[in-house]
């Protein structure tokens, strides 16, 4: 069996990937990303005691040491056992790591093996995977090692806010220069055509999760988006105009979370004698003003469009302003549809705040060379966009193997888009919707506004 390198010094860095165009992902590619992946998590889980792998239980996040084997166990599972028909690594690995079948809440009381078998158990999987991925062609084999891959990738973000909540240490995923707080403010509104639109992901996209299946032509008429996502001074004028305890600007939900939670600043912000700080894992910082705004939630979202005057756009309204191109006589939208707001070069450092190597978020006018075709900045990394969308299927949708992935929130959603600073350059595109309950302000979330009709 070939030999899969686990330590961070014999990973390359993601960024080795950023040359690959979507439709061009091989076996050998495949390979790279699972290092690379599993290379993230133990960055992501270095100098955590085992008390710190398990953490409290709590119903936003997982006990790091279940979750980083359910990573694993996805591989497993789904390419390893159901489509190749091998034997499982662990007899009980049903009973420790099917997320499907084990409630959130009995995840701390389950009898799991400690960090060192775990990991053994986790490197089992990913040198068998990397093995399955050197025999030969096999278009089903790839396709879902790229979505256990991706499901990993997201799993990472998620144990990257994890410990933001539980107020661990900063990882130690830092690269020089990919925090810019220097670069100032960005303000005004594109103005976006009306026309005709392909909302949702195209077959020659390449791989796509099932709830952006699949294109569909909607209008839409003509509106106003911001061409940069809300600052940390935008959202400051908000508190001291006494956002939080007004509450003509909350609606009826927002006021009952509002009212439980007594927050009157965002989740992470407070006004010190050194002025406004901003929590970042365990330390306090001085606020970045120019910053985007990040750990808020759809209810603070709301509030502040209501006190500005503005609304949140639509996810189509969002899509559009990234994807779309003006027609020739830029009265309406053409044909052309881009993978990424800049084009179709995937990410670089010069387009897009991504793949964690920033800790936090940079200033709004930063990354000039991937505004969309409006010249609207950042709609791909920095923050997720909170949109006014409830997540929903599109027409047509039929769940893929991962039936859990999309289909338990459709409703109880709201759609976010755009991927943040620790989301992986590899998976984020024009078209990935992510969502979360309108009451999540432990996630990398912030959101741009649009004008009132």
């Amino acid at each position: 069996m070939a030999n899969f390198q686990a330590s961070t010094g014999d990973i390359k860095t993601s960024e080795c990937d950023n040359s690959i165009i979507m439709n061009t992902i091989t076996p050998q590619i495949l390979v790279f990303q699972i290092q690379d992946a599993h290379a993230r998590t133990l960055a992501l889980i270095k100098g955590l005691s085992d008390q710190q792998l398990m953490g409290p239980r709590l119903p936003i996040v997982n006990p790091l040491l279940w979750e980083i084997a359910h990573a694993a166990y996805f591989y497993e599972f789904f390419l390893l056992r159901s489509h190749l028909k091998e034997k499982p690594v662990r007899n009980d690995e049903d009973e420790l790591y099917n997320s499907m079948t084990i409630a959130h809440n009995d995840r701390w009381d389950l009898p799991l093996p400690p960090i060192a078998e775990t990991l053994q158990y986790i490197q089992s999987i990913l040198e068998s995977t990397q093995f399955s991925l050197s025999n030969g062609s096999d278009e089903q084999r790839d396709y879902l090692a790229q979505y256990a891959i991706y499901h990993h990738d997201m799993h990472n973000e998620a144990f990257t806010y994890t410990r933001q909540t539980l107020d661990y240490p900063a990882p130690e995923i830092s690269k020089p220069n990919h925090r810019i707080l220097d670069a100032g403010r960005l303000t005004g509104d594109a103005q976006i055509p009306g026309g005709q639109f392909q909302l949702g992901a195209r077959e020659q996209d390449g791989f796509v999760f099932d709830n952006e299946k699949w294109a569909h032509e909607v209008a839409v008429k003509p509106f106003s988006i911001s061409r940069a996502a809300v600052s940390n001074a935008d959202f400051l004028k908000f508190i001291e105009a006494d956002g939080y305890k007004n509450p003509a600007y909350w609606e009826n939900e927002g006021l009952e979370w509002l009212q439980q939670s007594s927050q009157t600043c965002p989740l992470y912000w407070r006004n010190s004698d050194f002025g406004w700080q901003l929590k970042e894992f365990d330390e306090w910082k001085s606020l970045p003003l120019n910053a985007a705004l990040i750990h808020v939630n759809w209810f603070e979202a709301q509030a502040y469009c209501k006190w500005a005057r503005r609304r949140l756009p639509t996810e189509l309204e969002w899509e559009v302003a990234a994807a779309a191109e003006p027609s020739a006589d830029g009265q309406s939208l053409s044909s052309e549809k881009r993978y990424y707001p800049w084009g179709n070069q995937p990410p670089t450092q010069e387009y897009a705040n991504l793949d964690g190597y920033a800790l936090g978020t940079n200033d709004v006018a930063a990354h000039a060379s991937g505004d969309s075709a409006f010249g609207c900045r950042q709609m791909i990394g920095n923050v997720w966009e909170w949109t006014a969308t409830d997540f929903a299927p599109y027409p047509g949708f039929v769940p893929d193997m991962y039936e859990d992935y999309s289909q338990p929130l459709f409703g109880n959603t709201k759609v976010l888009r755009g991927g943040a600073w620790t989301t992986r350059g590899r998976m984020i595109r024009n078209t990935w919707r992510s969502y979360y309950g309108p009451e999540r302000n432990d996630v990398f979330a912030g959101f741009r506004t649009c004008a009132l009709e």
